[in-house]
């Protein structure tokens, strides 16, 4: 199956592109979530005239993202955990964590676009990389340090 897309999909394709997939995926997961639409002649047709104010719009996104990479990259997260023995962390520190703090700061980032390979599990310092837009990538400065024992 032939299909559209008119956003941009992980491991597939980007906005306005054209690919072939399989039936299935094509059917139940892009059409109904809104990402793909059937690659039919007169579709192609109308891509053509989205594909142009696209450009239009990711320059602007763009332009967006990297003012926002400015703002973001100054702002720097710290997270207290509890701590047991030898600095071991109970729980840790997930990217909803980090989009939850973020948003406490006015930003209103989507955790999907913040990459943690898995769960800050450890203190220290960490570099976090947040996709803001296909070409522009911010990093984030966490913390993660033992909360204060009251006592």
């Amino acid at each position: 199956m032939e299909v559209i897309l008119k956003e941009d999909v992980n491991k597939l394709g980007n906005r306005g592109d054209v690919v072939k997939v399989a039936d299935g995926y094509g059917r139940n997961y892009l059409l109904p979530q809104k990402l793909a639409m059937e690659a039919t002649p007169a579709n192609k047709a109308v891509i053509e005239q989205m594909k142009g104010a696209a450009v239009r719009r990711s320059a602007r996104e763009k332009s967006e993202s990297e003012l926002l990479q400015q703002q973001i990259e100054a702002v720097e997260l710290v997270f207290a955990r509890k701590v047991g023995e030898n600095e071991h962390l109970f729980g840790s520190v997930t990217s909803s964590d980090i989009a939850h703090e973020l948003e406490a700061k006015n930003f209103n980032i989507d955790r999907r676009k913040i990459h943690l390979d898995e769960p800050l599990k450890t203190l220290g310092e960490f570099h976090v990389p947040v996709r803001l837009h296909r070409e522009v990538t911010a990093h984030i400065k966490v913390t993660v340090k033992a909360e204060e024992v009251a006592g």
